[in-house]
């Protein structure tokens, strides 16, 4: 019995590095499960044809993926529509607590569910990203309270990470990793 080793792009677009360390940890663990896998930042990114698999990932900015990430999945909208294609965004919504801020952080964004619809992704999963309190006005800083943000910092969460990135790598018939890396 012959198995086909799986190409995969985990390609991402990042603001402030948040987006490709989450990249980063996903292509570690599908290459870890015997993927033959390229990292990407988006402004190098391969054409979709060249590998079974797309990770895209962006971090979220005014309730859309950054331009570049959106540019690419608009110029590679009709290739990506037949191949396996996984979306993440990087971005508050999931960090939020409290009524308000979890209804709020389970909402997908208009655009982003649009362009998610536009190449018929398999997956989208929405991840905290870092959030640092320098620098944010003091409007912005009362809005994130009233919404439940509770802290400031690192607000990813690697479990659910490791566990979306496993999700792909069983539905792509993958092996268990051999080893698990752990964040704080």
């Amino acid at each position: 019995m012959t198995s086909t080793v799986r190409r995969v792009a985990v390609i991402y677009a990042t603001e402030q590095g948040s987006t490709r360390d989450i990249a980063e940890f996903i292509a570690a663990d599908l290459a870890e499960r015997g993927a033959r896998v390229e990292l990407h930042d988006i402004d190098h990114a391969p054409a979709p044809g060249q590998v079974d698999t797309v990770v895209l990932g962006s971090a979220v900015h005014n309730m859309d993926l950054l331009p570049s990430a959106a540019a690419y999945l608009e110029h590679n909208r009709t290739e990506l529509a037949s191949t396996d294609v996984r979306l993440f965004t990087v971005g508050l919504g999931p960090a939020l607590r409290g009524p308000i801020g979890r209804r709020v952080g389970r909402m997908v964004p208009k655009k982003i569910a649009a362009r998610r619809e536009a190449v018929h992704a398999r997956d989208y999963q929405a991840f905290a990203g870092t959030y640092e309190r320098q620098g944010v006005s003091l409007k912005a800083r009362i809005l994130y309270r009233l919404m439940g943000g509770g802290r400031y910092g690192d607000l990813r969460d690697w479990a659910a990470i490791q566990t979306w990135s496993a999700g792909i790598a069983d539905s792509l018939g993958l092996p268990a990793a051999r080893t698990h890396t752990i964040h704080p």
